[in-house]
């Protein structure tokens, strides 16, 4: 077992760093047909919720709660849906995607739907720094 935490490269080249909370690291995906975050435990080789001590496993569920509410700040979805999937990326992570009736997935899950559309570079900065402040207020 490695010591150092380190970002799965499927993840690093799919989301850009929004910033660090005390146990993770948020990302934004970068796909601008969703509203999307993923948290990652800044824990070494956790590929499981149970592989998380007891204490940073309620930490994680607190930030997840903590990036809800941004989401729903951020982006105003109709419903914000909340997932820890890891099929193709093993690295424990949670999904924070806000949804909308009108996106292009509605009512399915995004996952494997179409390709992904990275946002324009001056919306990306604008939505990260939204996002920051978002986080750093609550």
């Amino acid at each position: 077992m490695t010591d150092a935490f380190a970002l799965d490269p499927r993840l690093a080249a799919d989301t850009v760093p929004v910033g660090d909370l005390p146990l993770a690291r948020v990302l934004l995906m970068d796909d601008a047909r969703f509203p999307w975050l993923i948290l990652v435990p800044r824990r070494p080789e956790v590929s499981e919720l149970t592989d998380l001590a007891l204490e940073d496993a309620a930490t994680l569920w607190q930030e997840v709660r903590i990036a809800v509410g941004v989401m729903q700040a951020l982006a105003k979805p109709d419903k914000v849906n909340v997932a820890a999937l890891g099929n193709v990326v093993a690295q424990m992570h949670v999904h924070v995607v806000g949804r909308f009736r009108s996106d292009p997935a509605w009512p399915g899950p995004v996952w494997g739907h179409g390709e992904r559309s990275p946002y324009p570079a001056h919306a990306r900065a604008q939505l990260l720094e939204r996002a920051g402040a978002l986080f750093a207020a609550a």
